[in-house]
């Protein structure tokens, strides 16, 4: 068997959260879906392969906001699953800009419980209510495993 050397810092968590990017300033804008994320980059799939190097900007749309976060391409092969696709690993291009996306991911699983919660309770709960029930059950651990 053979073995490649391991090249990421950071231990990358599966996601699959709704994501746009823009290359060549508004040139061309995509949408697609985060594959994963760690600490210091993300990985999506794109129907353009990006060139390595290139500097993009994220969006991430959540409820009625929407973040914006500028990366750096740092690799693009085809998709194993679906060839007319690329996958982009791209790294943050600050500190800040991974603290949003840290931020962001935080957000989607709130939504996520508050969506199971109110399943459960047989009401909607409202997002203040699951976001203070998240925080007491989930913020260590979650701390724990992304920092």
């Amino acid at each position: 068997m053979l073995y490649t050397k391991e090249r990421r810092r950071f231990i990358r968590h599966p996601v699959c959260y709704p994501l746009e990017f823009e290359h060549a300033p508004g040139k061309i804008k995509e949408r697609t879906k985060a594959l994963n994320v760690s600490e210091g980059g993300l990985l999506f799939l794109s129907r353009h392969p990006l060139k390595k190097n290139e500097i993009i900007i994220l969006k991430m749309p959540l409820q009625d906001k929407v973040f914006r976060v500028k990366a750096k391409v740092m690799h693009v092969t085809k998709d194993s699953e679906n060839t007319d696709l690329f996958n982009v690993g791209v790294s943050f291009y600050r500190y800040s800009d991974a603290f949003k996306v840290k931020l962001v991911e935080q957000l989607y699983l709130i939504d996520e419980y508050r969506i199971l919660r109110s399943l459960q309770l047989g009401h909607e709960l409202s997002m203040q209510k699951a976001s203070e029930e998240w925080i007491k059950r989930y913020s260590k651990r979650f701390a724990r495993l992304y920092w």
